[in-house]
């Protein structure tokens, strides 16, 4: 058996030369501290994106898009193809435990103050996987169909209709038209399973260059230690198995929660009923959707939902260009300012979701 590898190993080499990889490999550190725990969130959220990759290619051999077609095919997914209900129900979760894990992976780099020279474009590259991620969860929502999915899809492309100027243009082309109909579902499809991993793909691809490239940051205090104070560990195996047991672990939870709360497909969707009572966004939207239910009708001269909507698109904006505006803060209070703007957002996202839940 070993010789046998080792004639593999020899015929892999003489055709693609791979000593620089190994070498690289070999001699890649990542820093040790108390924090590094954090550092594993970017590869949860790889693993459960390639969690969805496969079970969306299962699912994809089941499902036809159409409002007659739709919600039947689900319904034969889970209660008649051998295990489709547990696959169904590992994409959703893993769906949401995508974003979560997007979400603290990208407030751990905030707080590490990761985003700062020479490490930019790794910000942004990272923010655009974030916006995506968000994107995925909006597109595959519509997909069963169901009561559920449907009116919450029009409440969320109607509150892009309140932007000036654009907001009715890009609710018509979400919708594909003036109302959420069966285009609407057909588009909604190809986003999901085509336009999105594509752009995902690309952009993922570049993060984790640049990643490999500029190595993991070390913590800002490190600036200060002399080189003998500052520990590593090697980045192969150590840091590689310490990344597989939390994926390990991680495909345990997304197991118990798949078996033993599986999601559920509630009843097909009516355009011609009325909404259901406290319809509500997804989870991670709710934060935004209770924020403009607390805005008055009027501010000022304009309607309160839409100041809000621009609010929050200003937010995001500067959240995107936060090392740009880092970059031009007084060194004195940078620290202070990123970490206190940090810990608010933190905050106002948990309060809002918690709010929006009851």
């Amino acid at each position: 058996m070993t010789g046998l590898k080792s004639k593999f190993t020899d015929w892999i080499q003489e055709r693609f030369d791979l000593s620089q990889v190994t070498h690289f490999v070999s001699e890649k550190k990542v820093p040790y501290f108390r924090g590094s725990f954090w550092y594993y969130f970017g590869g949860v959220s790889l693993f459960l994106f390639v969690v969805q990759v496969v079970t969306g290619i299962l699912l994809l051999m089941y499902y036809q898009p159409g409002a007659q077609t739709a919600f039947e095919s689900v319904h034969f997914i889970i209660s008649k193809v051998q295990f489709g209900w547990l696959i169904r129900s590992i994409h959703s979760w893993s769906a949401n435990l995508m974003i979560l894990t997007v979400f603290i992976h990208m407030f751990s780099v905030y707080f590490a103050k990761a985003f700062r020279k020479p490490r930019e474009l790794t910000w942004y590259s990272g923010f655009a996987l974030f916006g995506l991620a968000l994107a995925f969860g909006f597109s595959g929502y519509l997909l069963p169909w169901n009561t559920l999915s449907y009116f919450a899809t029009k409440v969320g492309t109607e509150i892009t209709a309140v932007v000036p100027i654009v907001g009715e243009p890009i609710m018509h082309l979400l919708r594909a038209g003036s109302d959420v109909t069966t285009t609407t579902l057909t588009r909604f499809f190809g986003l999901h399973v085509a336009i999105l991993p594509a752009i995902f793909t690309v952009v993922l691809s570049a993060h984790l260059l640049l990643i490999q490239v500029q190595g993991i940051s070390e913590p800002e205090s490190w600036k200060e230690y002399p080189p003998e104070k500052k520990s590593f560990i090697p980045f192969f195996p150590n840091f590689v198995l310490k990344d597989v047991l939390l994926w390990l672990i991680v495909l345990n939870v997304l197991a118990i929660l798949a078996v033993y709360y599986p999601w559920e497909l509630g009843q097909k969707a009516d355009p011609f009923a009325s909404a259901p009572a406290g319809i509500k966004p997804e989870w991670y939207f709710l934060f935004m959707y209770q924020s403009l239910k607390y805005l008055p009708a009027k501010i000022w001269l304009f309607d309160g939902e839409v100041v809000g909507v621009l609010l929050f698109g200003l937010a995001g904006l500067l959240w995107f260009f936060v090392p740009f505006w880092d970059e031009r803060t007084p060194k004195g209070l940078r620290n202070k300012i990123i970490n206190y703007i940090g810990i608010l957002a933190v905050i106002f996202i948990i309060a809002m979701t918690i709010l929006g839940v009851k």
